[in-house]
């Protein structure tokens, strides 16, 4: 269950797809596709420095680059994707600004 957990918790990262009730349309499959695969790039990174964090609203995105300085390189190089990511998920209103 807590690997569950973990796995929604990446899907929003940052609130790049909302895990709960908050999305405003529904999630396109390509922005699903994209928010798994930063998911995969960052889950080692997610667990040691955000795994406290409450998903959504945009949280484990901010601690994610909070923490740039000491992200793995597979997952800063994610970031650039990950801020577009969940800029084209407020915009398409899949989440709230």
């Amino acid at each position: 269950m807590p690997h569950r957990i973990a796995a929604a918790s990446l899907i929003a990262i940052a609130g790049f797809i909302p895990a709960t009730a908050q999305a405003q349309a529904p999630v396109p499959p390509e922005m699903r596709s994209e928010a798994m695969s930063l998911m995969q790039l960052c889950r080692g990174d997610y667990d040691r420095w955000c795994s406290g964090v409450t998903p959504g609203g945009g949280r484990i995105l901010a601690c994610l680059q909070a923490h740039s300085a000491q992200l793995s390189s597979a997952c800063a190089g994610a970031m650039p994707r990950a801020q577009a990511l969940r800029d084209r998920a407020v915009a398409n209103g899949v989440m709230p600004k």
